[in-house]
Formats: structure tokens, C-alpha cells, sequence
């Protein structure tokens, strides 16, 4: 394996002190690791930017999933940038955008592409597979309800309040 030069070595442990963090629930110290905190889920396409909305979104995660956690798979590094594949697992014990807690655990893969400029941290950039989280976390939700809960999480209305259909 080959030998990290210093700036590698320093991007690296920060890195891994922002999982711990992110893990314990200090989100002071999780924030603390970037000069200006900014989060992309390629996913949902949400952007969370700043100390504020950032905050806010790991007070809404660890509301629906209290016990969430990370297992580090493989760490790389790039360029401009530390590459981490990890599952994400937690238990769903509170409400996720419209989706009631349904107790159901999730394992999900993802990668994490955290982007730097020199030894600075300027983005956190998750890369996942949504059906794989869904499928388990609303295994035994009646099939009836599926597709309102789904529609809830992608931010459409439920057909109760959808538009009526425009005839020709």
C-alpha cells in the first residue's frame, strides 16, 4: 500500500473524525470540520448549505433514525478529495418526509465523495441507491399505502389532494 503524504494523511483523519462525530451525535464537532458546513444527496437532490441548515438536517435524520451509524467499507483518496464506501444503517423511530417510523431497520451501501480545497473540507457530496433504503424500511406497510408514502418522500401530493386531470 502506498504511503500518505501529509496532506492526505490530514484529510484522512479528518474525514474519519467526522464519521465518529456524525456517530455520537456531536454535531458541534461534525460541523467544526468544515469552514462552511454543505451537504449534496444526489438522490433526492437536496442541498443542505451552511451551519443552520446543515444542523437542521441531522436533527431531522437522527429524529427519524436515532441509532444511525456507519460501517466503513474502503476509504480512497483523490486529488481534491477522500472517497469513502460505508453502509449507512439505522431503525426508523420517527417521521422521514411524510413516512411515518415504521421500526424497520435499513443497511444501505453509499459513497461519500468529501471534496476538498487544500486541507480544507468544502462539501460532503452521498451517493445511494433510495429503492434499496425504501424497500426496507417499508417492508410490512400495507401495499395500499405505499404509493402515498413514496409520493410524500418525493415531495408529490397524495392523490386525495392531487390536481384533477384536465379533460379534452
Amino acid at each position: 500500500m502506498k504511503d500518505l503524504t501529509d496532506l492526505q494523511a490530514r484529510r484522512e483523519r479528518l474525514v474519519l473524525d467526522h464519521f465518529a462525530d456524525e456517530t455520537k451525535q456531536d454535531f458541534d464537532a461534525v460541523l467544526g470540520t468544515f469552514p462552511h458546513p454543505h451537504y449534496e444527496l444526489i438522490p433526492s437532490g437536496e442541498v443542505h448549505d451552511g451551519i443552520a441548515d446543515v444542523r437542521q438536517y441531522y436533527i431531522d435524520t437522527r429524529r427519524a433514525f436515532p441509532d444511525q451509524r456507519h460501517e466503513i467499507i474502503q476509504l480512497r483518496h483523490a486529488d481534491d478529495s477522500v472517497i469513502v464506501e460505508f453502509w449507512l444503517l439505522g431503525t426508523h423511530r420517527g417521521p422521514l418526509k411524510g413516512i411515518p417510523p415504521t421500526g424497520n431497520s435499513f443497511r444501505c451501501r453509499m459513497n461519500a465523495f468529501f471534496i476538498f480545497e487544500g486541507d480544507r473540507l468544502v462539501c460532503e457530496r452521498v451517493y445511494f441507491d433510495t429503492l434499496t433504503m425504501l424497500r426496507q424500511l417499508l417492508v410490512g406497510v400495507p401495499a395500499a399505502h405505499v404509493g402515498a408514502l413514496v409520493g410524500s418522500l418525493l415531495g408529490q401530493p397524495s392523490p386525495a389532494h392531487a390536481p384533477e386531470a384536465a379533460t379534452a
